[in-house]
């Protein structure tokens, strides 16, 4: 387990370097990041290379017995750059150049990019392969899939698309061009989607997305295949930023050693409106899916985030902590808090690190000093550890991508729902693996598929063979609409999946925000918005009914048995408490252990090596919580102490219990 900062020794003088290094050292930290946003800095100008500063950047911290992680600097090409190579600089969709000022200013598919790219990472890994004191590579910063219109990017995308096609003609049939007389004589006239509407063909859309995905992870490929020619025994990871995006993470990280992610949950508690990007613990149980194994946190919220929008609330008192512990109880296996000391220069002035612009450690700096203290004797114990599950959550970049494209009603959001499927097993306090929708999930009791808008054969296999071998499936509205072209089917939705699912969508009504009906077990009635299919059973039964509109009395939610599984289709999308308890259902007839009066803003989560077994509870609310523990004895990790049964939990407390006796 490490802990660490992002530190940026190139913002401060050098006088102070030695009395922050001493600092971090009886701080417990043992790990810093450096250099990702330095390029102008290790090459003031073209050919011309200054690595004396970060040398003893890197001497003065090593000397501390800290670890350095180097981020290659290609987040900022430099001004130098710039004014030589225009072409660095992607295109916004009027052909306008996304001039440097903030960072990522970058066209992926820019020749000269990619020339001075090599240049200065080749530099870095041989300056630094050796280095005792370096443990590992971060490549760039934070990618994302930007759209770009220069000339290489129009160029590349032609090249793209007559790799996938082939031929206009078959590239005409696949993306329906017919409509609208938007069909293409020559290769001349593809372009990139030019002057930004929505409207255009979906189908060009959605190609168009897949290729700017496919760009940043080939730049990315591009990178770690440098740093792998000459850092053999050193990591490479990329800190990924937050959701949506355009870019598909997993292909992003196929080229990567371990996922990374930079985690700021919202430090306004009943808004999270400015950190939206950001899903509490579904960007970590998203972020281990990546690799499908542990991954670390590279930048830690320290304090009052403010750059991008106007300043957020200062962390309450025990947030800090309680969220370090909530990254490290889903997989991470290092903290690293961004950032050591808040800057006085640039844009990122009220971004708040550990230390605020005086220096001088205070409130929130203790509270981190708690965290490593603790972290440094948990350590031992989280050795080996991983976050194993029962339940899968289905993600799919292509679902997102093309629902953005084409949103289906009034409030149908595919990360918002998402969120709000994973909610609901928080609540229960089970815990989720989300993985790629093209994963294995024969080990798992239950999986979630959500929202399949698209369909292919080799997903309609997977889940057929999962059901078949005992699986048991949920499958939600919005299914088997289209094919992979993004091109709706002709066949009764909810398409390929109808005999599996034992059902058909009889018609349906996108209700966007007007509220309907659902009755669930005979008894039990919820709320229901954005989407109703009216269902009609093959051989499935009907265990919901709609209970208000035209439809009141039709099948809603379906269970169909298949060979030796389940298969249940949800019509609809229902409010928190009906996944809540429909899922408890479910939950209990697979023998999933589940906490069904967990008190709402309290998580749970177990790591475990198979022999050993931690039970993490975390209130991140800020207001003390009672905790019913499951059946057992439990000792706490971080007093020695028995722990009662009835856990009282202080605002922001957190819990580390171990099982006594088996687990």
């Amino acid at each position: 387990m490490k802990v660490g900062v992002d530190y940026y020794p190139e913002h401060w003088d050098r006088a102070i370097w030695e009395q922050d290094a001493a600092r971090m050292q009886a701080a417990g930290i043992t790990l810093v990041r450096l250099a990702e946003f330095a390029w102008s800095r290790l090459e003031p100008s073209e050919g011309q290379f200054d690595f004396a500063w970060l040398d003893d950047a890197i001497d003065v911290l090593g000397q501390r017995g800290i670890q350095v992680v180097i981020g290659t600097p290609t987040a900022t090409p430099p001004n130098w750059l710039v004014a030589k190579c225009p072409d660095v600089l992607p295109l916004d969709n009027k052909r306008q150049p996304v001039y440097p000022g903030v960072r990522l200013h970058r066209c992926y598919n820019s020749p000269s990019l990619r020339r001075y790219t090599q240049i200065i990472v080749e530099k870095l890994t041989r300056q630094y392969g050796r280095n005792p004191h370096v443990i590992g590579w971060q490549t760039d910063n934070e990618m994302i899939g930007n759209d770009s219109h220069s000339d290489a990017a129009i160029s590349d995308f032609r090249l793209w698309l007559q790799k996938k096609y082939g031929d206009l003609e078959t590239m005409n049939r696949a993306w329906g061009t017919v409509v609208w007389s938007g069909e293409y004589s020559d290769w001349s006239q593809v372009s990139t989607p030019l002057g930004g509407s929505p409207h255009m063909n979906p189908s060009y859309l959605l190609d168009y997305k897949r290729f700017c995905s496919d760009s940043v992870a080939d730049f990315n490929r591009f990178q770690a295949h440098i740093i792998r020619e000459n850092c053999s025994r050193q990591f490479i990871t990329h800190n990924l930023w937050g959701y949506p995006v355009v870019n598909d993470y997993y292909d992003l990280f196929d080229s990567m050693d371990f996922a990374s992610v930079d985690y700021y949950p919202s430090t306004d508690l009943v808004n999270d409106s400015k950190s939206r990007v950001y899903h509490g613990a579904l960007t970590h149980d998203l972020t281990r899916g990546l690799k499908q194994k542990n991954f670390w946190v590279m930048e830690q919220l320290s304090g009052t985030p403010g750059c991008w929008h106007p300043m957020s609330r200062t962390p309450y008192p025990g947030m800090i902590r309680a969220h370090a512990w909530q990254s490290v109880s889903r997989g991470a296996d290092a903290i690293v808090q961004f950032r050591w000391r808040t800057a006085r220069i640039g844009a990122e002035q009220f971004w708040h690190g550990l230390h605020d612009h005086h220096g001088k450690p205070g409130r929130r700096f203790d509270e981190f000093v708690r965290f490593s203290e603790e972290a440094r004797r948990v350590s031992p114990l989280l050795e080996g550890t991983s976050v194993v599950n029962d339940v899968a959550i289905l993600f799919s970049h292509e679902q997102l991508n093309a629902l953005t494209i084409q949103p289906q009603s009034d409030g149908f959001d595919y990360l918002a729902n998402l969120k709000q499927i994973h909610r609901a097993f928080l609540r229960l306090g089970v815990g989720t693996d989300v993985i790629n929708w093209t994963s294995d999930i024969q080990r798992y009791k239950l999986v979630v598929a959500p929202f399949l808008f698209l369909i292919n054969d080799d997903i309609v296999k997977t889940l057929t063979d999962y059901v078949a071998g005992g699986g048991t499936l949920i499958l939600t509205t919005r299914t088997g609409v289209k094919n992979m072209n993004n091109v709706c089917l002709p066949t009764q939705l909810p398409g390929p999946l109808s005999e599996l699912a034992g059902v058909l969508v009889d018609e349906y009504d996108p209700v966007g925000h007007d509220s309907q009906f659902v009755v669930l077990d005979e008894d039990s009635t919820f709320e229901c918005t954005q989407w109703c299919d009216v269902l009609t059973p093959t051989t499935a039964e009907t265990v919901g009914t709609y209970a208000s509109e035209f439809f009141a009395g039709r099948a809603a939610v379906t269970r169909n048995r298949y060979q030796m599984g389940f298969i249940y289709y949800l019509g609809t999308v229902l409010d928190d408490d009906g996944y809540k308890a429909w899922f408890e259902g479910i939950l209990n007839e697979l023998n999933v252990a589940v906490m069904p009066h967990l008190p709402a803003g309290v998580e749970v989560a177990v790591r475990s090596d198979g022999e050993h077994r931690l039970l993490f509870v975390l209130n991140l609310t800020k207001k003390e919580q009672v905790v019913e523990l499951p059946e057992g004895d439990y000792q706490s990790v971080l007093t020695q102490l028995v722990a009662p049964r009835r856990l009282v939990l202080e605002a922001m407390g957190v819990e580390i219990l171990q099982p006594v006796g088996k687990i």
